[in-house]
């Protein structure tokens, strides 16, 4: 009865020679605990790897090409770039004055507190916050100042 083939491992192979070259190096001992591990290393990883074995003087050019060539055959993740959003809090001259003026006249106004502590907090005020803001201001403010 034949016995299997071994299966060829070159980035273990790759692996343990970094390892006797630099016996001494937390990164090479780092990636040949994670492989025999997990039995795999990520891309970025085995990139780490290529860089770290390119320096070994006695590494075959075969065992490297191969390494290369699993590499190349690895997806590549790339985040997507943010889109460019306005900013979280714009600072609003109009609704600081505003909400400075209700609670010069009323300053234990509970609501429009509510709403100076979320505008200090930069939180955006909604529409519907920002319509009631006005209507105080127009009912509070506007009023009483008119003869």
């Amino acid at each position: 009865m034949a016995t299997p083939p071994q299966k060829i491992d070159v980035i273990l192979d790759i692996l343990r020679i970094t390892v006797r070259t630099f016996p001494h190096s937390p990164f090479a001992a780092s990636l040949l605990q994670q492989y025999q591990e997990r039995g795999f290393l990520t891309r970025k990883q085995l990139e780490g790897l290529m860089h770290k074995a390119s320096k070994v003087h006695n590494m075959p050019e075969g065992k490297l090409a191969t390494l290369q060539a699993i590499i190349q055959k690895m997806p590549v993740r790339q985040k997507s770039e943010a889109p460019v959003s306005a900013p979280i809090h714009e600072e609003s001259l109009p609704v600081r004055i505003v909400i400075a003026s209700i609670l010069e006249k009323y300053p234990a106004h509970k609501r429009v507190l509510l709403f100076k502590a979320k505008y200090d907090t930069h939180t955006p005020l909604t529409k519907l916050e920002l319509d009631e803001l006005l209507r105080f201001y127009k009912l509070l403010v506007l009023k009483d100042s008119k003869p």
